[in-house]
């Protein structure tokens, strides 16, 4: 089948000229000679006004000029179509691109999407809620929440924010439901990931698969702050090993198991993100995988 890419692009993520990646992403795909066409992200979201263009225009790409924020609203909206997705990482984080093993410089992006492989992807939904990569419960919620009201964005502003939200962070008391396994724990944050990062290449979930059909959990127990970085440390650098569901325990430091659902009772109304933006938080979470539920093109 003729190749043609739908190209959908958030003007305003990250810090990147996104007239510079356009323009790039045009000169490229004209010299691989693939029909194309541009399209600005939407603020809501929907892009079911694309479905009858899409179809009807017979394009077999959707590829996203944005972060993790766009690329989930598009997917969610587009996935039951017959068509990949490609990512130009162009956000502030860009964890899932960087999962998928994509690079940021948009040459080589385009070199990935040109070569036309793609695997099944897994997403997952928080009481229908879609997630392609990543949500969160607790301290990372609080930086997205305020992160995403400062007027500059980029790696830059995260880091001060969470610098800010570390000295004033506290424990949200959350109950863990795991089929017939329960627990209660007081913890700093929890974090739901099927790609390995929280983004700029920081790894949260060393064994995460884009597609095993598990979601790795990570729970940062109640500790001193010095505990809190320590054991943090040791999970970014993978060597927490992944308990199984019966192995886990409530005392230790780092929480870190993989399951297909998990219930959670945010009895402190910990904030919530999804997908590195922050969204309103609920008393009840169930989660669980969405399998094989869109293609990504990856190397």
């Amino acid at each position: 089948m003729k190749r043609k890419i739908c190209y959908i692009i958030n003007p305003i993520s990250g810090t990147k000229s996104k007239d510079a990646v356009s323009n790039i992403a045009a000169r490229e795909t004209l010299r691989a000679g693939i029909p194309f066409s541009f399209f600005p992200s939407v603020a809501n979201g929907d892009y079911s006004y694309l479905y009858d263009t899409i179809t009807g225009e017979k394009y077999t790409d959707i590829v996203i000029i944005g972060g993790d924020g766009t690329v989930n609203q598009v997917v969610d909206s587009l996935k039951h179509l017959p068509v990949q997705f490609g990512i130009i990482p162009s956000g502030s984080g860009n964890g899932l691109a960087f999962g998928a093993g994509i690079p940021k410089t948009p040459q080589k992006a385009l070199e990935i999407i040109f070569r036309n492989k793609s695997m099944p992807v897994d997403g997952f939904r928080i009481n229908g809620k879609f997630a392609c990569m990543l949500c969160g419960l607790g301290f990372d919620a609080k930086v997205a929440h305020d992160f995403a009201n400062q007027p500059q964005r980029g790696l830059m502003t995260y880091v001060n924010q969470v610098f800010k939200n570390f000295l004033g962070a506290r424990p949200y008391s959350f109950k863990i439901k795991l089929g017939e396994k329960r627990f209660e724990t007081e913890a700093y944050f929890i974090s739901i990931a099927n790609s390995n990062q929280f983004g700029n290449h920081f790894t949260i979930a060393p064994k995460a698969s884009l597609n095993d059909g598990l979601l790795d959990v990570v729970i940062v127990t109640e500790q001193s702050k010095m505990a809190m970085l320590y054991n943090t440390l040791i999970q970014v650098g993978g060597m927490n090993r992944v308990r199984s569901v019966e192995e886990v325990r409530k005392k230790r430091g780092i929480i870190y198991f993989q399951t297909a659902s998990i219930r959670i009772s945010n009895w402190s109304e910990a904030p919530m993100h999804i997908d590195g933006e922050p969204v309103d938080t609920e008393k009840k979470l169930n989660i669980e995988i969405e399998k094989n539920c869109f293609r990504l093109l990856v190397q």
